[in-house]
């Protein structure tokens, strides 16, 4: 950290990145330990793999859905109450998916900790520290959450698993459901986090239907926001059904659990480089370059035969790639609008990436349900992945307009 730049990480930003971390490194792993239960809960509720496949769908698209107007009123009330809330919705909605029945998975699983997550994920906690960092230090900040949020990952899906087999998977819901609720207290740290911090003098308020309508017709932004989509379509294919395809190979489930592990610590190294080379290469060529990226582990993951090896190759490929896309993504939207209305904007980019994720956790579920194998889905990661890269490349032309206030 230079001299000139140190002033800049004020005792407020500090201390609610380090809220934000943890949150959003709870959040994520929760969430992502999740494909974990697919098989215990096929195997001991006699839930089939499209059921399961489709509550996860439910859940990224109530994430979806949810994650504008979360966003929306952390852009102007602050984060603290709508990450409270969230924390009860997390904790709720992991008591119920322990019932076991489709409608318990479909409503706690799905529903309740799609909108959970949609307040305690990147759209709503990138948007309050882009507000408290000045433009010299934002990328910097982002990456660091980005990178910390990634490791709950590492910890909570090895945790999860061996709760699993030491107990069972109904008292492994419940005691992460009191992990979530934690949240709640970590939320009360957050210093500051609202619309009047760090936009600079003169700025306007937030005003999210002014400035999503001016989004809408930003041509970096629609090439972003379409590319999105694979991002989704991706990695929620493999997070839901990675588990369950390397136990079809034959695999114990340790090294499921494993794998989701090590995408989180992965992770946390790729996010960092990804902002790194954001300032140096721009946000669209490392977009395209991360989806080109993630296609190419996809493809010689389905080609080559399965193995444990392979597969935590595979894992720490992806876990490097994995939440990298945040500093280019939240680079656009703060390079070419501000900060003001992050949380709006980041909200609507962000649907598209949930629409993704919804069709390739169900589309996963569903072609193995009919097909008796998974080779549909990673054929259609790869074709998806190719598209997203060509498509991010044709906006690597465009320059950023905003400039902020001095």
């Amino acid at each position: 950290m230079s001299k000139s730049t140190s002033g800049l990480w004020t005792p407020a930003l500090l201390i609610s990145l380090a809220a934000a971390g943890s949150i959003l490194s709870l959040s994520m792993g929760l969430r992502q330990s999740l494909g974990l239960f697919m098989e215990p809960m096929v195997r001991g509720a006699g839930l089939t793999v499209a059921t399961f496949g489709f509550a996860m769908a439910l859940q990224n698209l109530a994430w979806g859905i949810g994650q504008p107007f979360m966003g929306a009123i952390c852009d102007r009330f602050g984060g603290r109450l709508v990450v409270a809330g969230a924390a009860v919705l997390y904790c709720g909605g992991l008591a119920i998916m322990a019932s076991g029945s489709p409608f318990g998975l479909y409503l706690g699983g799905g529903l309740l900790i799609g909108l959970a997550v949609a307040a305690t994920s990147h759209g709503v906690l990138v948007g309050i520290i882009s507000r408290l960092a000045s433009s010299e230090i934002r990328a910097t900040a982002v990456s660091i959450l980005a990178a910390v949020g990634s490791l709950g990952t590492f910890v909570v899906a090895p945790a999860t698993q061996a709760m699993i087999e030491r107990w069972n998977w109904q008292a492994a819901l419940s005691g992460l459901s009191i992990l979530a609720a934690s949240m709640a207290a970590m939320a009360i740290l957050f210093r500051h986090g609202n619309a009047q911090a760090r936009t600079g003098p003169g700025t306007p308020p937030p005003d999210a239907r002014r400035a999503i309508s001016q989004a809408l017709g930003n041509r970096t932004f629609i090439i972003t926001t379409l590319a999105f989509f694979a991002c989704g379509f991706q990695l929620i294919f493999i997070a839901t059904h990675l588990p369950n395809f390397i136990a079809l190979c034959g695999l114990p489930p340790s090294v499921g659990a494993s794998a989701l592990g090590l995408i989180g610590i992965c992770n946390a190294f790729g996010t960092l480089l990804a902002g790194y080379l954001c300032q140096r290469l721009g946000n669209g060529l490392v977009l395209a370059l991360i989806y080109l990226l993630r296609t190419l582990a996809i493809a010689l993951f389905f080609a080559l035969p399965v193995s444990a090896e392979t597969t935590l190759v595979f894992a720490a490929a992806m876990g490097f790639l994995w939440l990298s896309v945040v500093p280019p993504v939240s680079g656009v939207i703060n390079d070419v609008f501000g900060p003001a209305n992050f949380g709006a904007l980041f909200g609507i980019m962000f649907l598209s990436h949930q629409v993704g994720a919804f069709l390739g956790a169900w589309l996963g579920g569903l072609s193995y349900q009919i097909s008796g194998s998974y080779s549909i889905g990673w054929l259609s990661l790869i074709a998806v992945g190719i598209g997203a890269t060509l498509l991010q490349l044709s906006a690597c032309r465009d320059r950023p307009r905003y400039q902020a206030s001095p």
